[in-house]
């Protein structure tokens, strides 16, 4: 088993990594490898809807995301942490997230997602919902936990001192890797749920 965790914050060690390092813990403890990718801080673009990556398989601008795309494809998991401007994600991630959902092509089915957030005090639960959008339109189960995934904090290393925060991160890490272990076994079974042929209706024709 290995998880996929995207640090969308641009402080490496701050109160979205603190949340990130409790669900490592937690997975460590029951066997399965992690990777923590910073992403807030680097310099990525949006995407221009050129439709590039439909011919070349991977994004015209070849930066983190086609960097990511590989390790994604092979993880079981995939957790999406972001502290929250103005009720929202870091638009650094967004950016990141768009290209890097919409440029691979690989079936996304039955990997699990699980968004993060983290914030002084307000705007938790939408940037939540934003997040988790990614997951439910390519097929991923979203890993809950005890409450939101949240954790509260303003000045960097704050968020240690939210206990209920901490707590849900580690039930999160629990839940996610029961979910993760049992979607193998049941792929191994009875394989992935049958697909039918997408069918694209547009509302102007």
């Amino acid at each position: 088993m290995k998880v996929l965790m995207i640090n969308g914050s641009p402080r490496v060690k701050g109160n979205t990594y603190i949340a990130l390092h409790e669900m490592e813990k937690i997975f460590s403890e029951n066997d399965v490898d992690t990777e923590i990718v910073q992403v807030g801080n680097k310099d990525i673009r949006g995407c221009i809807a050129c439709g590039s990556c439909a011919e070349k398989g991977k994004c015209v601008f070849d930066d983190m995301v086609n960097e990511i795309a590989p390790k994604f494809e092979e993880c079981n998991g995939l957790v999406v942490a972001s502290p929250v401007y103005y009720a929202s994600a870091n638009a650094t991630l967004i950016a990141f997230l768009d290209r890097l959902f919409y440029s691979t092509h690989f079936d996304k089915t039955m990997k699990v997602g699980a968004s993060v957030v983290a914030a002084r005090r307000g705007g938790l639960s939408s940037t939540f919902d934003e997040l988790n959008k990614y997951f439910a339109i390519t097929g991923m189960p979203v890993a809950s936990s005890q409450y939101w995934n949240s954790i509260h904090g303003r000045k960097p290393g704050e968020a240690q001192q939210d206990e209920e925060g901490l707590q849900t991160m580690r039930t999160l890490a629990r839940n996610m890797t029961f979910l993760m272990k049992s979607i193998q076994l049941g792929k191994e079974k009875f394989g992935l749920p049958e697909k039918e042929e997408h069918l694209w209706t547009n509302f102007i024709r």
